[in-house]
């Protein structure tokens, strides 16, 4: 059982929900706790290569998403139909994501104990 689950729903720039998501991510991984994260809706834009985020005045923190497998955040989790909605390949995403149907999005967000959003 997943001891934390991370999901991500918003878009990466514009606000400072995805950076926030992210900074919660690396912390809660540093101190050990099995952390999943999880990319639905507008949350996979976050993973998306070759972002732009100076020419809206925004800090760039997609890069620090590669940081993630060295924190032991192996299980990273993308929509397949928010892809499918948004004409978003894998090979499109800054990191390997594991696509999962909602339904099996579902099923892993209920083996965790607790779910925060962003």
């Amino acid at each position: 059982m997943t001891q934390l689950a991370i999901v991500y729903r918003t878009v990466p720039h514009g606000n400072s929900k995805g950076r926030e998501a992210l900074d919660l991510t690396l912390l809660a991984a540093s101190y050990e706790v099995e952390t999943a994260v999880f990319f639905i809706a507008d949350g996979i834009y976050q993973l998306l290569k070759n972002q732009q985020p100076g020419v809206i005045d925004s800090k760039d923190h997609i890069a620090t998403y590669r940081a993630l497998p060295m924190y032991d955040v192996e299980q990273i989790y993308i929509c397949a139909e928010s892809m499918q909605q948004r004409d978003i390949e894998l090979t499109d995403l800054i990191i390997p994501a594991q696509p999962l149907e909602p339904e099996q999005l579902r099923q892993q967000l209920f083996q965790s104990k607790q779910v925060l959003t962003f």
